[in-house]
């Protein structure tokens, strides 16, 4: 049995940078490649910290979200402030949502280790909700103990 949870959460507002993934959804080693070659670029060029810099608190989002028949993945913070004119305002909304937490040696670790319990396991074993699409998230939330801890958020309505 996943380890999961059920939360109820009001709706919050994350600003993204993302990329086009270009890779088949099926490709896993693609989508992860392009993920990463992502994250490194945003690290690299600074845009990462600028985004750290409007944030309201210290998590930092994976967003994956579907827009225009594209399979989109962004790296954004919790925010009131306005967007950057490259950025994406992504909304999640209130309700409920399936929460798996996790933690591994690094944030793609994390990632990948709770996605795929969140869609391999917790979401096929969970009979009474449905993730019906929208923007889905893992949360990273801290370090401790050397390890990158965090959760996956995605959001769920009742069969």
């Amino acid at each position: 049995m996943a380890n999961y949870t059920l939360e109820e959460k009001d709706g919050f507002t994350v600003i993204g940078l993302g990329t086009e993934l270009k890779s088949d959804y099926t490709d896993q080693a693609g989508v992860n490649k392009e993920k990463v070659d992502f994250w490194q670029a945003i690290i690299q060029d600074g845009r990462l910290d600028t985004l750290k810099s409007m944030a309201t608190n210290d998590y930092i989002f994976a967003v994956n979200e579907a827009v225009n028949n594209k399979m989109m993945h962004y790296a954004g913070v919790m925010t009131e402030a306005s967007a950057p004119e490259e950025a994406r305002v992504i909304q999640f909304p209130k309700g409920e949502y399936l929460v798996v937490k996790g933690e591994g040696k690094t944030a793609d670790e994390l990632n990948n280790m709770l996605t795929g319990i969140a869609f391999g396991q917790a979401l096929p074993e969970e009979k009474n909700v449905a993730y019906v699409g929208g923007p889905n998230a893992t949360v990273e939330m801290g370090e401790r103990n050397g390890l990158v801890f965090g959760e996956m958020w995605i959001p769920v309505v009742r069969k």
